[in-house]
């Protein structure tokens, strides 16, 4: 490299003097070579690229449609076949990705599990146009994950990754008061959601009477809108709302200041319940003690009537029995007076007596 100088003349008196250079041939070079990468850098860069600029993280409601963006421009260096990929990235990077559709020859392709391409589809009619957006008419659990956008034209190539958050609306929740709401005393007023992915977050508000009491202690976790002193003021209707990152419902209560009952009343009424409780006791106690000494009395009383009454007469003996020992007696007699029987003895019929229950 030379360097030459140049003297200033009259009409530069007053600046300083400038020094040119010439580059040798091997400079030259070199800074040739410097531009043409440069360029050729620049030129692959704007080749290929996704444009879309959207959330990288969609958080949905199960049930609802969604639009996965994935729009893209090429330039007159890409001369390949135009090739859209998209798949759903595996967690394990050990296993392949999930290839869900694809574009490639001008035709459109599908993959996968069937349950999950129901609905799925290319939202634009040609994606070759430069919209290679997904489509998902109704998300499911299944439809969870990682999707990536792959769009490819030789040289040309980039991709794009959308994370899917797929979530359940809370559903209506229960609104009920803890207690009967007296006055003086704590009022806990509750809400709840038996459905929803978390975190669901729940908030109250006082739609009449007023604000929310600044002594009370709202807990947006569990539902619970804690009163420590319930008074006529508090009363009025408040509403709950639960809501999570897709949806949000709520329910309503009318919060009413019950008057105490009168503690002295109540007390004297204990008491005379008692009193009373234990009379009757005492009665039946006494009742049962009369009951068993009047049975008593009553077995003794009997007792000495049996011994007072005379004996029951002899039964009498039937003819037929008194004449067959009249017969036994007068043989024996006959045996030893030797006296013979007397020929004139007279029978009479037997009969029967319902008195005695047998014959005379």
């Amino acid at each position: 490299m030379t360097v030459q100088k140049h003297c200033c003349n009259t009409r530069c008196m007053k600046r300083p003097c400038m020094r040119l250079t010439s580059l040798s041939p091997s400079s030259s070079f070199m800074i040739l070579t410097a531009l043409a990468m440069l360029f050729l850098k620049a030129d692959v860069a704007a080749a290929m690229k996704v444009t879309s600029s959207g959330p990288q993280t969609l958080q949905m409601a199960q049930g609802e449609p969604v639009t996965l963006d994935c729009t893209y421009t090429s330039s007159q260096a890409d001369i390949g076949e135009l090739d859209i990929e998209w798949s759903v990235v595996s967690p394990d990077t050990t296993k392949k990705d999930q290839m869900i559709i694809s574009y490639t020859g001008g035709r459109k392709y599908t993959h996968g599990d069937p349950d999950l391409m129901k609905g799925v589809d290319f939202t634009a009619t040609d994606p070759s146009q430069g919209d290679a957006s997904l489509s998902i008419a109704s998300l499911t659990a299944s439809h969870d994950g990682t999707y990536q956008c792959k769009v490819k034209k030789a040289p040309g190539v980039d991709s794009r990754k959308i994370s899917l958050i797929v979530m359940v609306r809370p559903s209506v929740p229960k609104c009920w008061v803890d207690g009967v709401g007296a006055v003086g005393e704590a009022a806990s007023l509750r809400c709840r959601s038996d459905q929803g992915s978390a975190p669901l977050l729940y908030s109250w508000r006082r739609e009449s009477g007023g604000s929310i009491p600044p002594d009370a202690i709202q807990n947006s976790l569990t539902g619970e809108l804690l009163i420590s002193n319930h008074s006529v003021s508090h009363s009025g209707v408040y509403s709950c709302d639960v809501s999570n990152a897709v949806g949000k419902e709520s329910c309503r209560l009318n919060l009413q200041a019950v008057k105490p009952p009168n503690r002295a009343g109540v007390i004297t009424g204990t008491v005379v319940g008692c009193l009373l409780l234990i009379m009757i006791i005492l009665i039946i106690m006494w009742l049962l003690i009369f009951r068993c000494n009047w049975n008593r009395h009553e077995k003794e009383f009997s007792n000495d009537i049996r011994e007072d009454v005379p004996a029951p007469e002899s039964r009498p003996t039937s003819r037929i029995s008194s004449f067959r020992s009249g017969v036994a007696y007068s043989q024996v007699g006959q045996t030893q007076n030797e006296h013979p029987p007397s020929t004139n003895t007279s029978y009479s019929t037997a009969k029967y007596d319902s008195r005695f229950g047998y014959a005379v």
